[in-house]
């Protein structure tokens, strides 16, 4: 919430009218930013009034209970990346097109625990049995990014500016992995065969994470 409020305050700043104080005629600016890639920082570069060149950097940390397959998971998503993009300001305006990059580790990090008889695979089996189940579901270090906004970090009178985007960045189906451990059967062949067929199941529904919206907000300030 401290930082939304940070944001807010900044972002109403560039409602003021300009003065001399503020005026500026830079081409470099610094920012920093809040949304689905996390909390992060960026330095911009005008190119010309057409062409803003970005680069920045991004750490997620959320934490979400998950079913699958009727079994229960603590998953958290972690991330951090950095990015490299192209923003091109229609007419010289504030509103753009973007594209580029993200280059970084997201992933998705499970765990669990059964409190009861879990399907495994098209199997059922005891908590005992079973033990812990740690997984992770990994997305591509390089993921390709378009999207839309509106930044008027050049184009305002001031020194401070304001953006909002929204996009997808594209990712190979991430590759998904679980290990048992701590069961009477952690390391059953058979329970094993199950397990990867747990696996496959959890892989089909990962499929569906090749996009990861961006949407995002930020403040900037023009030097």
């Amino acid at each position: 919430m401290r930082i939304l409020k940070i944001l807010a305050a900044a972002a109403a700043l560039v409602a003021l009218p300009a003065t001399g104080a503020l005026a500026q005629s830079g081409s470099f600016a610094l920012g920093a930013n809040l949304g689905t890639p996390g909390v992060g920082v960026e330095a911009q570069f005008r190119v010309s009034d057409s062409l803003v060149v970005r680069g920045g950097a991004d750490w997620l940390s959320y934490s979400r209970d998950e079913t699958y397959s009727g079994v229960e998971y603590d998953g958290k998503l972690k991330a951090a990346t950095a990015g490299l993009f192209a923003d091109w300001h229609l007419g010289g305006s504030a509103f753009l097109v973007s594209a580029g990059a993200y280059l970084g580790d997201r992933k998705v990090e499970l765990d669990a625990q059964p409190a009861g008889p879990v399907n495994i695979g098209g199997a059922t089996f005891t908590p005992a049995q079973v033990g812990r189940i740690d997984g992770k579901a990994k997305m591509s270090k390089a993921q390709p990014f378009v999207g839309l906004g509106f930044d008027n970090t050049f184009t305002s009178e001031g020194a401070w500016g304001f953006r909002a985007l929204a996009g997808v960045s594209l990712s190979k189906a991430p590759d998904v992995s679980l290990r048992a451990s701590g069961g009477t059967l952690s390391n059953d062949p058979t329970f094993q065969a199950r397990l990867r067929q747990e696996e496959a199941d959890l892989q089909d529904d990962a499929d569906d994470f090749k996009y990861y919206p961006i949407v995002q907000i930020g403040v900037t300030r023009r030097f």
